[in-house]
């Protein structure tokens, strides 16, 4: 299947799934939650914007410090620019695994190898998950002392599931970084399932090569290994904070700071197995399932409508008006 055919059917997916969640979050009081989407507080809709910001922000600095580890001269506003255009590829592709290639591509054409391209895209990818996976962590023990939440199976199994596979990821990860044999042992079934594709296989263990050369460099500065990662922890709490300033500017002031961030975790982790183009329904669901045992009524679904209007598809627009424009 061509690109462009596949760009167009995920998008075409993410527009039929839209309006499914449309169609399902209005059609009992749509006149009520447009009233409270149209009459939030404008200072706490510029909040929910500036937390949003603040998560592409520290997003830049951890990519930017591990570019110009290549290529010093590599300015903060190009690399902000490629984190906007990243959200609209992550948007438009399942598990978000758009992203990364086409920073591999960009970094090309602004005269970064592909060897160095790939290992500050593995490195970044590294310190984010683990980023995600200790701020997951904390809101699973925060919740197992406090019980924010009521115990309900689905939930509770949807988000054991969502931590699993995100702890299994930065395993594998760890794995294949620092395991010679790990890797031999993949290099080997893809031997076997690829006999004729000698060009994959190579491309399979350069690939491999060049990660475990990126691993061993970002693990070497501790420093700037920790600082990658708390970079990326903060720029997950502003992104955990956007639904406090939606709800407290929708009136809702029962929800508090840190319940805020372990809903938003739960929600992401939930989000973690969707393999659809933005986790489109997965994450709806766990906004609901998560936020609804505090917040009731219609604010709830105008609340959700907007937290998606602005932490998915605004990125997805300004990423790809971004792209248009570096295009040009």
């Amino acid at each position: 299947m061509k690109k462009h055919t596949k760009t167009f059917l995920n998008l075409a997916l993410i527009f039929f799934l839209t309006g499914f969640v449309l169609y399902f979050s209005l059609k009992d009081n749509y006149q009520e939650i447009l009233k409270h989407i149209f009459e939030i507080h404008t200072i706490y809709l510029f909040g929910a914007f500036l937390c949003l910001f603040g998560y592409y922000f520290f997003r830049m600095l951890s990519l930017h410090a591990m570019i110009t580890e290549f290529k010093p001269e590599y300015t903060k506003k190009r690399t902000f620019r490629l984190v906007l255009i990243t959200q609209f590829f992550n948007a438009i592709t399942p598990f978000s695994s758009g992203g990364q290639p086409f920073q591999v591509y960009h970094l090309k054409k602004d005269g970064v190898s592909i060897t160095h391209g790939t290992n500050i895209v593995m490195q970044n990818f590294i310190v984010y998950q683990i980023a995600l996976v200790l701020l997951g962590l904390l809101a699973l023990l925060y919740n197992s002392f406090f019980h924010v939440f009521k115990e309900i199976p689905i939930l509770k199994n949807l988000v054991t599931i969502g931590f699993c596979i995100n702890t299994l990821v930065i395993v594998s990860l760890f794995f294949l970084a620092f395991s010679q044999k790990f890797s031999g042992f993949l290099l080997k079934i893809l031997t076997k399932l690829w006999k004729k594709k000698a060009d994959k296989i190579k491309k399979w263990d350069t690939y491999v090569q060049n990660f475990h050369q990126g691993a061993k460099r970002l693990f070497k500065n501790k420093k700037k290994l920790f600082q990658n990662i708390g970079c990326n922890f903060l720029g997950l709490i502003c992104l955990y904070l956007v639904p406090y300033m939606i709800l407290y500017g929708m009136g809702n002031h029962d929800l508090t700071v840190i319940t805020c961030i372990v809903c938003s975790a739960y929600t992401m982790i939930i989000g973690a197995f969707v393999p659809i183009p933005g986790a489109t329904g997965g994450l709806e669901y766990g906004y609901m399932s998560f936020f609804g045992q505090i917040v009731k009524g219609t604010v709830l679904n105008a609340s959700m409508l907007l937290w998606r209007a602005i932490t998915y598809y605004f990125g997805l627009i300004v990423g790809a008006i971004t792209l248009s424009i570096k295009r040009k």
